[in-house]
């Protein structure tokens, strides 16, 4: 789907990816409705993008919410090409120090707030027979490590449904496309993560992980707007990937995961193919 005054409905645009999104696509000469829980954060976005950007607020935990900005959308520019699914936020804490309420509240944004927002727009895409959907996981939706069990859960799940999705609506002209960043120089270390309450025996397992959240806000090697273009070309390509590994750290994580998958099925594949019936 080439640069045509394409028209993006993109979530959590006061900052991070998302921002950096809206920021790109305007720069492409696409239209954009970037939103966010408050619209007041995205003020800033008009005057660069003039009659091509529009300002809303959408809460991906809000039915009516979501209802309305894809509305909006729909009035302001006539159709949809390109949704991203983009709120959402860290969270650091070793399985047992979840409260389950916070990992609810996480799941509700990350994993069936992006469902929502997609179910809400399939519809259209459908009917004009085209578009893209962006899903923003993570390498983390392929891996995990200990005190990322919550986070990567989120991602984990979207990572599945988007598989699934992709099948789907592939005969009606509609993309998915996963994109899977490292450490991007975003908010993600700093107020956009939340820290389970520590129990201390569980500092010898976790304790890496929090020190490394700690000292990551501002030291990310990734470049944010770097990855925006990338999200872009790839929309471009008459052959785009199913998932997009964006950073050095992602793509020697990921192959290195996938590796250690290969190693256990080989190791255990004799056990594994005995289990027929006699």
């Amino acid at each position: 789907m080439s640069s045509r005054d394409r028209v993006w409905l993109i979530t959590g645009c006061s900052a991070g990816f998302g921002r950096h999104l809206a920021l790109a696509a305007l720069a492409a000469g696409d239209r954009v409705m970037a939103t966010a829980r408050s619209a007041e954060q995205l003020a800033d976005l008009v005057p660069i993008g003039g009659d091509r950007v529009r300002a809303g607020t959408l809460d991906v935990t809000d039915a009516a919410s979501i209802d309305r900005a894809v509305a909006d959308t729909l009035a302001a520019f006539g159709r949809i090409d390109v949704v991203v699914n983009n709120a959402g936020h860290g969270s650091v804490g070793a399985v047992e120090e979840l409260a389950m309420s916070d990992l609810r509240a996480l799941l509700d944004v990350m994993f069936f707030g992006a469902v929502a927002v997609t179910k809400a727009v399939l519809p259209h895409l459908r009917r004009q027979g085209g578009g893209a959907i962006v899903q923003m996981s993570s390498m983390g939706g392929q891996l995990s490590m200990p005190g990322f069990g919550a986070y990567c859960a989120a991602k984990f799940a979207l990572e599945g449904l988007s598989e699934a999705l992709a099948a789907e609506v592939e005969p009606f002209g509609v993309r998915v496309l996963i994109v899977e960043p490292g450490a991007f120089r975003t908010e993600f270390g700093g107020t956009r993560m939340h820290r389970s309450e520590q129990i201390e025996a569980y500092r010898v397992s976790t304790g890496a992980t929090r020190a490394a959240v700690d000292g990551m806000h501002g030291t990310q090697p990734g470049d944010p707007a770097k990855a925006a273009q990338a999200i872009l070309e790839v929309l471009d390509a008459a052959d785009p990937p199913l998932r997009l590994a964006l950073g050095n750290d992602a793509v020697d994580n990921i192959r290195a995961h996938h590796e250690r998958l290969r190693v256990d099925l080989d190791r255990w594949e004799k056990l594994s193919r005995s289990m027929e019936l006699a």
